[in-house]
C-alpha cells in the first residue's frame, strides 16, 4: 500500500508512452501491401516470442529464426530489414518527454522502466527525455518483467527510491496494477498527458 508521502519521482515506461511502439505500422514500412505487412506483424511483433525477447529468455537470432519459420520465402527478406532498422521509425511522443524534462527541471527524479529487449537504446536514443534520466530499468537485461512486483523493487533498490514516493506511467493497466502491489502510486497513460500532470501535482 502507497502512503501519503509527497511523491519525488516519476518512473515512465517507453512504449507508447515516451516513444512509439506500433508493430502493424512498422510492418507496414517493410512491405508492399496490407496482406503481406499483417503477415510480417505477425510472425515478429504480434508473436508470443517478441516477450520471450524482452524477457531475456531469447536471444534476436532466435527470434529472427522463429518468425522466418512462420513466413513465405519471398518475405524472408522483408523481415531481415524490418527487423534491422525497425527502432529508426519509433518517434518520441512530445507531450510525455517535454513533461519529463520539465519534472527533471523541478527537482523530481525521472527514470525509466521498460520491458523491452537489448537493443533498447536503437529506439530510446531518439528520446528527448534520455539525457534527463536518473536511471534506468529493462526488462531483458534483468530477466525481470513488468508486472512482476519484482522489477519494480529492484528498480528502487537500484536507486535508492522509496516506493511510495514514485509515480509510474505505462500505458498498460495490468503493469500498473504491478507497480501498486510494489507500493508505488500509478497512472495508466492514454494519451491524457493534462490528467498526468495534474495527477503528478496531486501527488507532490
Amino acid at each position: 500500500m502507497t502512503s501519503g508521502a509527497p511523491i519525488k519521482n516519476v518512473i515512465f515506461d517507453m512504449g507508447n508512452v515516451l516513444m512509439t511502439f506500433d508493430g502493424p505500422y512498422f510492418s507496414t514500412l517493410f512491405t508492399d501491401t496490407p496482406e503481406d505487412a499483417e503477415l510480417l506483424n505477425a510472425a515478429l511483433f504480434g508473436s508470443t516470442t517478441w516477450a520471450l525477447l524482452d524477457s531475456g529468455t531469447i536471444s534476436h537470432e532466435t527470434m529472427s529464426r522463429v518468425a522466418a519459420a512462420h513466413l513465405p520465402e519471398r518475405l524472408r527478406p522483408n523481415l531481415r530489414e524490418c527487423i534491422r532498422h525497425w527502432p529508426e521509425h519509433s518517434r518520441p511522443i512530445e507531450a510525455t518527454n517535454d513533461l519529463a524534462i520539465r519534472l527533471k527541471g523541478e527537482g523530481y527524479g525521472i527514470y525509466l522502466l521498460s520491458n523491452a529487449n537489448t537493443r533498447v537504446m536503437e529506439q530510446l536514443s531518439h528520446a528527448p527525455a534520455l539525457p534527463f534520466l536518473d536511471g534506468y530499468v529493462i526488462s531483458a537485461e534483468e530477466r525481470l518483467m513488468k508486472p512482476d512486483p519484482a522489477v519494480y523493487r529492484l528498480l528502487c533498490d537500484r536507486f535508492e527510491l522509496e516506493p511510495e514516493e514514485c509515480l509510474f506511467v505505462d500505458d498498460n493497466a495490468d503493469n500498473c496494477e504491478g507497480a501498486r502491489a510494489a507500493g508505488m502510486h500509478a497512472f495508466h497513460y492514454q494519451d491524457n498527458i493534462a490528467e498526468l500532470e495534474a495527477n503528478v501535482r496531486l501527488l507532490s
